[in-house]
């Protein structure tokens, strides 16, 4: 994001003049009473704004020291979470209706059919449509079904090591894909999902939310 993001976190862009996360609690589906913020660069914004409860939902906040993944960033709230629970990336935009199907059963990964398949991490699946592995880029796949970032994890998962990637983080997808080795992971099939990690997406953030979200109270 460059210069957008040299005193604000990411999440705490502004779409239509609303922070990102405050869109993504928004379409959260009514049945998520409690969201949890894994918070590192500039997250002091992030709990100011917030506070304690944001829309009738309890916030919790759990600071991540050290920038070491996704797989590092899940490790910390171990002790927080409940039986089952979501894990969403805090700068993409995804629908209610994709997050409530995911909610629906076990443990599942959000996935979309994309024909830039190249800048994502690839999901395969076995026959019965369960994860079999996830082959982070550079895959040379240019069309494929990608991980959106969307899970519904349960406290089993802490019970497998989250191993470093080569770039030295931690990998929460890399530790999915061994646990789909013991328990069936079902891989989904989103509508629609908008990552924002580039100054270019907040004009597609914007056209995301205007498209799925926006018009519902326009018509």
């Amino acid at each position: 994001m460059g210069t957008l993001t040299e005193n604000t976190p990411k999440p705490m862009l502004t779409l239509f003049g609303k922070p990102l996360l405050e869109w993504k609690i928004e379409m959260l589906p009514q049945a998520v009473d409690e969201v949890i913020f894994v918070i590192g660069y500039h997250g002091n914004q992030i709990e100011k704004y917030f506070g304690e409860s944001w829309g009738n939902r309890k916030i919790t906040y759990i600071v991540q020291e050290e920038l070491n993944g996704t797989g590092g960033a899940i490790l910390l709230t171990k002790d927080s979470v409940r039986e089952k629970f979501l894990v969403m990336m805090g700068d993409d935009l995804y629908l209610r209706e994709d997050i409530e199907t995911l909610m629906d059963g076990e443990s599942a990964v959000l996935g979309l059919a994309v024909e830039n398949a190249e800048m994502y991490g690839l999901l395969e699946t076995t026959d019965a449509g369960n994860l079999w592995k996830i082959t982070e880029r550079p895959h040379n796949k240019k069309t494929g079904t990608v991980n959106t970032g969307a899970y519904l994890l349960d406290k089993k998962f802490f019970d497998y090591e989250v191993e470093k990637t080569p770039n030295g983080e931690f990998g929460l997808p890399q530790a999915l894909a061994t646990m789909s080795q013991d328990f069936p992971v079902r891989v989904l099939s989103a509508h629609a999902w908008q990552p924002v990690g580039c100054p270019q997406d907040i004009a597609l953030g914007e056209a995301f939310l205007q498209k799925y979200w926006l018009q519902k109270f326009s018509l």
